[in-house]
């Protein structure tokens, strides 16, 4: 018995060597990296889309086509879809399926169900992973006590099937568990054309996704936990004394670009969802099934590119044409505070920042108590040309009581008059 259970401990620690042995060293973890994007790619060839075929933002005309099977450019502030084709089209997601492990990570920690210093136990499902040379990881072993914080840079960083993983057991409890997590989250996002059956993307039947929910939640990720560019932005991350490089090699050539997340399937090709920014806009970019790692990042920055030259984000002052209040007749105050619900950001054409305007459109001159909060008292119109680009509704910003049964009858006179 006491031999069996030291057989059941050895093994493990001399799988793990051989993986050392056959995986890579510290100093060559650039050169796998390298090596995995020489190999050749069996994805379909891609034929370019015909411009007819391209929508751009505005209905301006298509500036060209990518060497890629769909693509998506997103203004990450206001939504807007700046160039798009083949964005419906399915696919498997390969790594980016991290993305949704990030997220649901990212969700876990805004809500304090954990911590960035939460150690999480490596189980002999995700120490496996490890071993696999044909699999990205980050090399964790059985047993080790890991970070939140440390996973997160691997997911991101090294593209870890392992830290996915084990992230997936923490949270879900199983990897079973979190993938039904991880489409409900879907679900609730909009993913409508999106189905998980892992957090790490490796290829499985029944796993499906397309440049537009891609795209989406690229800007979801970014819109809702800004720290998110942390890790994405990060260029090599530092585990057990291994250096790997972000497997986001943008990330290298353009310093506008601070993420997100790569993706590599045979089936389907060379993945990218890239996020940048610069003077005052954030894109989000989409490009699925490039023919190579090299033409991942190449038409990415092509496109990402022309966005920044074409279009600006526009972020109005909708205050300065609002009054600060409203007049409130028969309450316990003779006025109430108004604002907009919000103040968003437009897309335009560069070079015409300047020529967008705001005006407010009054609903009501006044109102009567009882007024409840978030009351709508009109709206303020943004617009271009004469184009109406945004409509704002404008709300009371706290309620009103009625007033005693003097001031009330007063302010009724006064209605009168």
């Amino acid at each position: 018995m006491r031999q069996s259970i030291g057989c059941r401990l050895f093994l493990p620690s001399i799988l793990f060597l051989i993986g050392l042995i056959s995986g890579p060293n510290p100093a060559s973890a650039r050169a796998r990296h390298e090596r995995r994007s020489r190999q050749p790619a069996k994805a379909p060839p891609v034929q370019p889309v015909p411009l007819s075929q391209i929508r751009v933002f505005d209905n301006l005309p298509a500036p060209f086509s990518l060497d890629a099977r769909s693509a998506v450019l997103l203004d990450g502030h206001s939504g807007a879809v700046l160039y798009a084709f083949n964005e419906h089209e399915k696919m498997q997601p390969a790594s980016l399926a991290k993305m949704m492990t990030f997220y649901l990570t990212l969700k876990a920690l805004a809500q304090k169900r954990i911590a960035l210093d939460t150690e999480v136990t490596i189980s002999e499902k995700a120490w496996r992973l490890s071993l696999n040379n044909q699999v990205s990881r980050m090399f964790l072993r059985v047993g080790q006590q890991v970070t939140i914080r440390d996973l997160l840079y691997g997911l991101v960083v090294s593209s870890g099937n392992d830290a996915a993983v084990a992230l997936a057991q923490y949270l879900g409890g199983s990897t079973g568990a979190f993938v039904i997590q991880m489409n409900a989250e879907a679900k609730s996002l909009g993913l409508t054309e999106t189905h998980f059956m892992n957090p790490d993307g490796l290829p499985a039947d029944g796993q499906y996704t397309t440049a537009a929910d891609m795209a989406k939640l690229g800007r979801e990720l970014i819109e809702r936990f800004p720290d998110a560019i942390t890790y994405t932005s990060t260029k090599y991350f530092t585990f057990d004394k291994i250096r790997q490089p972000n497997f986001n090699t943008l990330l290298f050539h353009d310093a506008r670009v601070n993420g997100i997340k790569t993706g590599h399937v045979d089936s389907a090709g060379y993945h990218l969802v890239a996020s940048a920014d610069s003077h005052g806009m954030q894109l989000i970019s989409c490009v699925l099934g490039t023919t190579s790692e090299v033409q991942r990042w190449e038409q990415s920055e092509k496109l990402i590119d022309w966005g920044f030259r074409t279009f600006a984000s526009v972020h109005p002052d909708l205050h300065k044409v609002l009054p600060a209040s409203i007049r409130v007749y028969g309450g316990v105050a003779d006025e109430v505070a108004i604002a907009p619900a919000e103040v968003p950001y437009v897309t335009v054409e560069r070079g015409k920042e300047g020529a967008v305007t705001v005006a407010y459109v009054a609903g009501a001159r006044y109102l009567i108590a009882p007024v409840t909060r978030g009351t709508q008292v009109g709206a303020v119109n943004v617009m271009l040309a004469g184009k109406s680009l945004a409509s704002v509704p404008v709300r009371t910003e706290s309620a009103v009581a009625e007033g005693g049964f003097v001031k009330r009858m007063t302010d009724r006179l006064r209605l009168m008059l």
